[in-house]
């Protein structure tokens, strides 16, 4: 993807009278490292006391054995952090701890992004509590906090914070004894639970079940709060739900594995490169793809037009988010730690390289300079989504419209700017077809300008041509 687009957060949440919660969460994290690479956290409770453990990095860096053994209890929540809202800054990492009164507390982890927090402000500042330095997810939790001061449960609070809550969320919430799910009223994050010897888990993909065992049992339904405690799982509707799942979720976010509203994210990357076939004949030797989200739609181009796949293109997969700048005179080829390309696969030839998408371009050309230079004759750049010319409000860390490439620049602008024989993006019809999902049940914002939640005073950060 043309400078990588920022992932959003993961969460993953635990509850059994027979486990060893954090030990469950650890493995669940793992899972969802795709989707926060800045910080991880758990915390845990054995039914008396809160316990947390969280800092800057991958969760590999995180947690060591002695870390796990305080995360005591039988549950817990965990998170991965890619900062949408305030500063990838270690206070800032999740879950979240806020003191209740004596030795009561919570903890919350949060999926999602709030365009606009006026009414969380106007709330807690009406109530003379501090919102200095706090970010969407922190002003949640003192709202929350506030209303479990004032005697309401946990449930609760929740539901009488929920209408401050506008814009786009998943939140797992414990107290000492229960977990909370919430999920927003568009579903636009995605959000599942799963059974695992008598106990339950939520988890933002199902990736992330299968990992440790668990059985998927069904997704938390936009707009529904779910309660595990004591007696099990009990479910509360507080909005009714319209169903409008990110379609970036499809395209790259979410990880090949993982089933979203009933469909195989791997089959529908694989789909969106059959209908990049349909769309595109182009003559060439090779198909190779940007790994690795393009893989399965590079694969599906291959199968469809025939032209043989090959990973011409090596990745490091221990190159990770890092917090340590390079020497500079290896700064500017960062990328060339992460890929390396095959020559032997690409010299001489016509060569059709897939990737998912194009944000601001840069990484593009640079990939694209890489492949020319191990000998490539002709270069054609398909992509298997639409030209990206809105920003994203919703936990995507998108830039501002002005530094999207397809919001500037004309397709033949980008073409040579890229320094490509030929650019081709996948149509809007050609995306929704290939989902195989009703147009109505998914969130296009970054494509179509629909924004189906409020964005608030961001509106004016628009502009439609």
């Amino acid at each position: 993807m043309g400078n990588r687009i920022g992932e959003r957060c993961g969460i993953f949440g635990v509850m059994g009278r027979d486990f060893e919660a954090a030990r469950l969460v650890h493995p669940g994290l793992w899972a969802l490292q795709h989707r926060g690479q800045e910080s991880s956290g758990i915390a845990s409770s054995d039914g008396k006391k809160i316990y947390l453990h969280k800092g800057m990095g991958l969760v590999s860096h995180v947690f060591g054995e002695e870390d796990l053994e305080k995360l005591v209890g039988f549950l817990a929540i965990g998170h991965n952090r890619y900062s949408t809202s305030g500063d990838s800054i270690a206070s800032h990492a999740q879950p979240i701890l806020e003191k209740i009164s004596g030795s009561k507390f919570i903890a919350l982890a949060h999926n999602g992004n709030l365009p606009s927090t006026k009414k969380l402000e106007q709330f807690l500042t009406g109530k003379k509590i501090s919102i200095k330095g706090l970010n969407d997810s922190e002003m949640i939790t003192r709202a929350i906090a506030f209303y479990m001061r004032n005697g309401f449960l946990l449930e609760e609070a929740i539901k009488k914070s929920y209408p401050l809550l506008t814009g786009v969320f998943c939140l797992l919430v414990m107290d000492e004894k229960k977990i909370v799910a919430l999920r927003d009223s568009f579903g636009i994050r995605p959000l599942c639970i799963g059974k695992l010897n008598g106990g339950f888990i939520v988890a933002s993909e199902t990736c992330a079940l299968d990992i440790i065992g668990a059985t998927f049992i069904r997704e938390v339904r936009p707009g529904e709060m779910i309660v595990i405690g004591e007696k099990g799982l009990k479910s509360i509707q507080i909005e009714k739900g319209n169903q409008k799942l990110d379609v970036f979720e499809f395209v790259y976010l979410a990880r090949p594995d993982s089933v979203l509203l009933g469909k195989s994210v791997d089959w529908v990357r694989q789909n969106l490169g059959k209908q990049l076939a349909k769309e595109y004949t182009i003559k060439a030797d090779v198909v190779i793809p940007v790994p690795d989200s393009a893989i399965p739609a590079a694969i599906g181009y291959s199968n469809a037009s025939g032209i043989p796949f090959y990973l011409g293109l090596i990745k490091n997969r221990y190159i990770h988010r890092t917090f340590i700048s390079p020497e500079r005179h290896i700064r500017h080829k960062i990328i060339q730690q992460k890929l390396n390309p095959m020559k032997h696969i690409i010299a001489g030839k016509k060569v059709v390289v897939v990737d998912d998408s194009i944000v601001r371009g840069n990484t593009s050309k640079q990939i694209i300079k890489m492949i020319r230079g191990a000998g490539a004759k002709e270069v054609h750049l398909l992509i298997s989504s639409p030209p990206v010319k809105f920003p994203d409000f919703y936990g995507i860390d998108t830039p501002d419209q002005k530094e999207l490439i397809a919001a500037t620049k004309s397709i033949k602008q980008i073409t040579k700017e890229l320094g490509v024989d030929s650019l081709h993006y996948l149509s809007y019809q050609g995306l929704i077809k290939a989902v195989g999902l009703p147009e109505n049940l998914l969130c296009t914002s970054c494509f179509s300008g629909n924004y189906p939640v409020d964005i608030g005073e961001r509106k004016k950060e628009i502009t439609y041509q």
